[in-house]
């Protein structure tokens, strides 16, 4: 059977503050709704449930996102992810210059959870904390010509 991955969905705090994060990251904004009604009560689980969604793309339309922020049920915070644990772990995307994505970020007040690692003289990464305590990892190919 054939498979595609379609997109990873991440429940944010702000859908505008996270759209804005990766869109200066450089996704696109592709589609925004609002949804609800009995079709998603039934395909999310949740009686009344109403959110704000948008899609996100990457440059190359290989990779997207769907953010979505709840407007009922209200929305539950919880504490956020540490790397080591069980579950949704975090989102990665490479990048052409790892520096400035970070001073991106930073201009959202996301910032490296340690510091700036190199993987076997290939990478240079990171993760990121950002928006609605999302992990981000971002990562430069090194030696690319």
């Amino acid at each position: 059977m054939p498979i595609k991955l379609e997109n990873v969905g991440i429940a944010v705090r702000d859908l505008d503050a996270a759209i804005a994060f990766f869109t200066d990251l450089g996704l696109s904004v592709v589609g925004r709704d609002t949804v609800s009604g009995e079709w998603t009560d039934t395909a999310v689980g949740l009686d009344g449930n109403h959110a704000r969604v948008a899609m996100l793309e990457t440059p190359a339309g290989d990779g997207r996102l769907e953010l979505f922020e709840y407007l009922h049920p209200d929305a539950i915070e919880t504490a956020p992810t540490l790397p080591n644990e069980i579950g949704m772990h975090r989102v990665a995307f490479s990048v052409d210059d790892l520096d400035e994505a970070l001073a991106i970020a930073a201009r959202h007040g996301c910032h490296p959870l340690r510091g700036v690692a190199t993987y076997r003289d290939a990478y240079r990464l990171t993760y990121v904390r950002g928006p609605s305590g999302i992990i981000v990892m971002l990562a430069e190919e090194l030696g690319k010509s």
